[in-house]
């Protein structure tokens, strides 16, 4: 099978092999592993890693449609935008008329190119993978509201099954619930019971940036602790707001109460979470956050603010904290409740990780096996 992907995530040029981003790689290795599948890609290349995160491909690669970055964003680029489009659709059409199966990965400006050229091949079997926010009634971007409009309109988007996070009302029948996943059967171990009435460990896990709002977290566990609560905060992560919580910590004096790890290998991350009472992650944006899946699985209990299919993650509550991220004395309140009933708290943390070990790379693979 001709298995073409097209996505905004780039190829990385390293001497005569590839890497891409971690996540997205293991993924792929997923999807061969699924089927008899040779891959080409439609997506940008880049000649360095430019910080990312990456792993090499350590499979071949059938062919590359190289395509031009672009930005949607201001008329400043405006001209370049519409000339890199003009050449981009020439690109991806060509790409799509050689394929045996296209897979868009969405949202993002090569995914609304595909979304508008694969209308153009109604018989090609076709998969997308919607990673963003699939909630209809989130404020988004035009031109991501334009992709899942046009992917879940099955008079335009023919012989394709979209994968979006979470159990939407009302949807079209080619809009499939999906999920990801981190661990397999095997490496599903008992689960540390945690003492809820000595020390509380918090830990952030995630990229320090506005989207993510790490200093809510350490804003939340700040307030715990005025009011009398024994916690620490571990941060796991780097990124653009470093240099800021530095200053927060430094600041309000919270070094003995605030650590920062940068970024950590899977396993210190998994123990982590074995160890940790909550993960808080206060994003602005999620798809499926991943890493509230791994808390879970765990038993580490997430606080996390209600976005995309967070909510349904959570069962609405019962299986951990919703968070509300423009008034935190409402957090801390419902945690100072639940920190006041030890059993209350056992019985989320187990209600999380039996929810969250249905979800395997095990059962990841059977899936995607379905759908090829």
């Amino acid at each position: 099978m001709s298995f073409l992907i097209l996505s905004s995530a780039p190829l990385i040029k390293k001497g005569n092999s590839y890497a891409a981003y971690t996540p997205y790689v293991d993924e792929l290795v997923l999807w061969k592993n699924s089927t008899d599948i040779e891959f080409s890609f439609c997506c940008p290349v880049w000649f360095d890693d430019r910080g990312l995160l990456n792993k090499q491909l350590d499979f071949e690669i059938k062919r590359i449609y190289e395509l031009s970055d672009f930005n949607l964003g201001g008329f400043k680029n405006f001209i370049k935008t519409l000339i890199s489009s003009f050449f981009n659709l020439i690109t991806i059409f060509k790409a799509m008329s050689r394929a045996s199966h296209i897979h868009l990965r969405c949202p993002g400006n090569m995914g609304l190119l595909g979304c508008l050229v694969q209308i153009l091949f109604p018989k090609t079997p076709k998969t997308a993978k919607y990673a963003g926010n699939w909630d209809p009634k989130s404020r988004q971007p035009w031109s991501y509201n334009l992709q899942k409009w046009i992917l879940s309109n099955t008079w335009l988007t023919k012989n394709m099954q979209v994968l979006v996070y979470g159990e939407w009302s009302n949807q079209t029948k080619n809009i499939k619930p999906f999920f990801t996943a981190t661990y397999r059967e095997e490496e599903k171990e008992s689960i540390k019971i945690r003492d809820y009435t000595r020390t509380l460990h918090f830990c952030f896990v995630g990229s320090l940036s506005k989207g993510k709002q790490p200093n809510k977290a350490i804003e939340l566990v700040e307030k715990l602790k005025k009011e009398g609560w024994d916690v620490v905060l571990h941060i796991y992560g780097e990124g653009s707001q470093r240099e800021d919580i530095e200053s927060q910590i430094k600041k309000n004096s919270l070094e003995d109460l605030v650590f920062l790890y940068g970024n950590q290998p899977k396993a210190k991350v998994k123990e982590a979470l074995q160890h940790s009472h909550f993960l808080i992650l206060p994003s602005k944006s999620e798809g499926w956050p991943k890493v509230v899946a791994e808390a879970m699985f765990w038993g580490c209990i997430p606080v996390v603010t209600p976005v995309s299919c967070v909510p349904w993650m959570l069962d609405f509550g019962k299986r951990g904290v919703l968070m509300n991220d423009k008034d935190i004395n409402e957090t801390v309140e419902l945690l100072q409740k639940l920190l006041k009933t030890p059993q209350q708290l056992e019985t989320m943390a187990n209600q999380a990780a039996v929810w969250s070990r249905q979800y395997t790379l095990d059962k990841f693979e059977e899936e995607l096996k379905k759908l090829l």
